[in-house]
């Protein structure tokens, strides 16, 4: 199923995809604009690139959020231009990315969708050029972009994207809106605290999930709620207060999803 728009505030527009419930943004400017995540391999790259042409001919900018397959690998058709990203994300790629495409390649496959796991194996990763450390500042079409790095959380390199004119903030999976957070990469005891200095933008307007429609400030809030709680359990399972088996009874998340959660922590 190919993918809709949804403007979300003035001229920040979200494009949403059924496959993986995916959200990808794109802010327009006067002679510029910045395309958020580029989907999962070059094929889906080259359908988000051309929707985007339907907009605006304007150049482009990338920031990626994060280093995962369905929010990275599909950057190749919109070179040449600058792809930002946390300098983690660039790392994670050079080190694991041929790995990662491998096998989610298998894991489509195995799952019956030869045609996303050859689009996936067929696919060249495109390495990060501009890189965040904590913090850096975007002038895009004459609109501010900023962009930063509150700590590791959904992975090591969560990138939250602020467009404060429209009130936006792209966080990535640092929140899922639909499904669970996923865990499967996380770092459980410090994302609570990495959502918390995305709420400290978040103010009263639109955050837009990686996963799932936008959402508000109090979405975030609850989640984090949430995820606070899983990392309590965590910790106390570490410490040898409570047991597995009571953490996963407590859990405000299913069971796979607070084990991964456990064994990330270390428990």
């Amino acid at each position: 199923m190919e993918g809709r728009w949804v403007e979300v505030a003035d001229r920040v527009l979200v494009r949403r995809y059924a496959e993986l419930d995916l959200s990808v943004g794109l802010v327009l400017g006067d002679g510029g604009c910045l395309v958020v995540d580029t989907r999962g391999d070059e094929r889906q790259g080259a359908e988000l690139a051309a929707q985007v042409r339907r907009i605006t001919r304007d150049p482009w900018t990338v920031v990626i959020t994060h280093s995962h397959f369905d929010h990275s690998f599909g950057t190749r058709p919109f070179l040449e231009c600058p792809v930002w990203a946390q300098e983690g994300c660039r790392a994670d790629l050079a080190a694991d990315g041929a790995r990662t495409k491998d096998a989610w390649a298998r894991r489509y496959r195995k799952e019956g969708r030869p045609d996303i796991a050859d689009d996936i194996a067929r696919t060249e990763i495109v390495l990060p050029d501009r890189l965040v450390t904590d913090r850096a500042e975007l002038t895009v079409g004459g609109r501010g972009v900023v962009m930063t790095y509150f700590g590791r959380g959904h992975s090591s390199n969560d990138l939250v994207v602020h467009v404060p004119d429209a009130g936006v903030v792209f966080a990535g999976d640092l929140v899922e809106n639909g499904a669970p957070p996923a865990y499967g990469d996380a770092y459980p005891l410090e994302w609570p605290a990495t959502v918390g200095g995305l709420l400290g933008l978040a103010g009263d307007g639109t955050v837009i999930p990686g996963h799932g429609d936008p959402v508000d400030r109090g979405f975030v809030v609850a989640q984090q709620a949430e995820i606070a709680a899983v990392a309590g359990l965590c910790e106390e399972v570490v410490a040898g207060r409570m047991s597995v088996e009571d953490a996963l009874r407590l859990s405000p998340y299913p069971e796979e999803t607070t084990a991964t959660a456990l064994r990330r922590a270390g428990a």
